[in-house]
């Protein structure tokens, strides 16, 4: 370490800090958890209690509608579509509810259109989590007509919408930063999920893989306690039973969880082919010469058709998956069903109306594990394959490969069943189908859409290098620092002489007692505005920033942002103070290089042939 002065000489540096500086000139350490968490926390934890009562009062409105619509009778008591006798007037059903979801979406908000879950993506990573408040009234009101009227959705994803838009009305409603109101996005999205399924676990796993982007404590544990709030909600008002319920589940054989793992992976290449459809009908619903308004009605006539045959396929059809999973399907029903659920949810989804893929996706992913199953116990006997845990398999992977929601997936059917001889073959099949997706498609069910509006979407999460690193792994060791009491030309002339150390852009400089009094730039120094008779101290306009050695490069990086500055000078925290080194932002650049050589094929570190030799 070294300090100019008029005979060059070097000196140490000492500084007093305390006599110097404000804790606002340095970074700070940021308590994992603070006071403002703990706001947080109490917010969700409320917001779990209503997304519980919204959760019942959308359930019940969707009820409503569809004894209405298909029975003729008022009454919010549980109904589905499939034993109407209105006959043909079932196909034109559809398409009168798809075609006032259009007009809601004309009129009211257009971002009530599509499932729920990616416009919530859309709204935390491009409108810091800013939802507008009408959403929270017209997208459950859109669903719940939508569903009643047969279409082929589930409640769960308006319901998430709808909890996901509550919380960013809250947080809009209070003095709130981005994080926590994306926070209470994700609170009320995860809460509005374990109110309709009862499945507290994986519907914080959905909001960490779907909508956090991050895995915080201060985001964590308020999304946690909603869900947990709900779902004791839930249990308070319909008891505690399992969603779908199935018989006793027997231990998988090594031979059954190969033939499981292997349906995952076919399961994987459906749920591609499902997407990839589902956006090819969505650019044929853009290439119509009609406004985009009357698609839901058109959508609609298409669910009315299908539903005229095969009445199964029409409204939430949470039966269906109990059904595949009880293995009351034959081969043949069991495949229809699917192709047929398939043909009218991907027309209806594509034309933009308002509805959940969830139960779509498990119908789909149960009806064909449990046709695969039956006929692997026909084809294969000595597999030992159970119909019952393929269906299982199978609609838990197929969310899994369309979503790239995993362990949500996986805990998901778990959580639904209480089944937990199923953990096993639901983590093989869910990882293959899984991988099989990542590697066939880029985005999944979730991200293409808003991916397609040149939004980022990225599924991958890892720890940034940047707080893994402290600043001396980063900090230049060499200091150059000048007098305050120097003069500018007298530096002027040093640089001009091309001195050790001159060819530095940014140097610290000391008072009389070596303590840290500012920070000069070369242009600073050499600007011909400052008369050279000048001091460099009166070239200072404003306290010293720096950074301590044990912070992280993180730390420095925001440090730089915030205070507008390229360079800061490392400090000693726990000796004499020195300045032990100065950091700048192409230092933290060739810090961060070196994440990338991580991904760099290296030779073996063990040789086995050579080994081998000497043996």
């Amino acid at each position: 370490m070294a300090a100019h002065n008029s005979e060059s000489s070097a000196i140490p540096v000492s500084l007093s800090l305390d006599l110097l500086v404000d804790p606002a000139q340095t970074p700070r350490q940021k308590a994992i958890v603070d006071a403002r968490v703990l706001l947080i926390c109490l917010l969700s934890g409320g917001l779990g209690v209503i997304m519980a009562l919204v959760a019942q009062v959308l359930l019940k409105l969707i009820f409503l509608v569809t004894n209405v619509c298909f029975y003729g009778h008022v009454s919010l008591e549980a109904a589905n579509p499939f034993n109407n006798r209105l006959g043909g007037w079932v196909i034109l059903l559809p398409a009168a509810g798809g075609l006032v979801v259009g007009l809601m979406a004309r009129f009211g908000s257009k971002a009530i259109r599509g499932h729920g879950i990616p416009e919530a993506m859309e709204q935390v990573l491009t409108n810091r989590s800013r939802i507008p408040a009408r959403i929270t009234f017209l997208k459950p009101l859109s669903a719940a007509i939508s569903i009643g009227t047969g279409g082929p959705f589930g409640a769960e994803g308006p319901i998430i919408a709808t909890g996901g838009a509550l919380g960013s009305l809250i947080g809009q409603l209070l003095r709130t930063s981005a994080i926590e109101r994306k926070t209470l996005l994700a609170a009320g999205a995860a809460a509005g999920m374990a109110a309709t399924f009862g499945c507290p676990v994986s519907a914080v796993l959905l909001a960490v893989e779907l909508l956090l982007f991050e895995y915080r404590p201060r985001s964590l544990v308020p999304v946690a306690l909603a869900s947990a709030a709900a779902a004791s909600m839930r249990i308070l008002i319909e008891g505690h039973k399992a969603v779908f319920a199935m018989g006793e589940l027997h231990d998988p054989t090594m031979r059954s969880l190969a033939f499981y793992i292997f349906l995952g992976a076919i399961i994987g290449v459906c749920s591609v082919a499902i997407t990839k459809i589902v956006y090819w009908v969505e650019d044929l619903f853009e290439h119509l010469p009609i406004h985009w308004m009357w698609w839901p009605a058109i959508g609609g006539l298409a669910v009315g058709l299908v539903g005229y045959f095969f009445p199964r396929t029409l409204g939430v059809g949470y039966e269906n998956i109990s059904d595949a999973l009880s293995e009351k399907f034959l081969l043949q029903s069991a495949l229809t069903l699917c192709a047929m659920k398939f043909l009218s949810w991907c027309i209806s989804l594509g034309s933009g109306t308002s509805g959940g893929t969830l139960a779509p996706l498990l119908t789909m992913g149960g009806c064909l594990g449990a046709g695969l199953g039956i006929a692997a116990q026909s084809l294969l006997p000595e597999l030992g394959v159970s119909v019952p845990v393929a269906a299982l398999v199978g609609m838990a992977a197929m969310f899994a490969g369309a979503s790239r929601a995993l362990l949500a997936s996986v805990v998901f059917a778990f959580e639904t069943t209480l089944q937990p001889l199923g953990l096993l073959p639901l983590l093989g099949g869910c990882s293959t189908s899984y991988l099989v997706s990542c590697y066939l498609m880029r985005n999944s069910i979730m991200t293409e859409r808003i991916v397609r509006r040149g939004v980022n979407a990225s599924g991958e999460y890892s720890v940034d290098l940047l707080d893994q690193l402290t600043v001396t792994t980063a900090a230049s060791k060499t200091v150059v620092a000048l007098r305050s009491t120097q003069t500018t030309g007298e530096v002027r002339r040093w640089i001009e002489a091309g001195a050790d150390g001159a060819t530095h852009q940014g140097f610290p400089v000391l008072d009389e007692k070596s303590r840290l009094v500012g920070v000069l730039t070369r242009r600073d120094l050499i600007d011909p505005a400052s008369p050279a008779e000048a001091p460099l101290s009166s070239l200072i306009k404003r306290l010293p920033k720096f950074v301590y050695d044990d912070c992280s490069l993180r730390q420095a990086t925001e440090h730089m942002v915030n205070h507008h500055i390229g360079r800061l000078p490392v400090v000693a925290r726990h000796s004499t103070g020195q300045v032990i080194g100065m950091l700048t932002r192409s230092d933290i650049l060739s810090a961060y290089r070196h994440s990338l050589d991580e991904h760099v094929l290296e030779p073996p570190n063990i040789d086995m042939r050579r080994k081998a030799k000497r043996q």
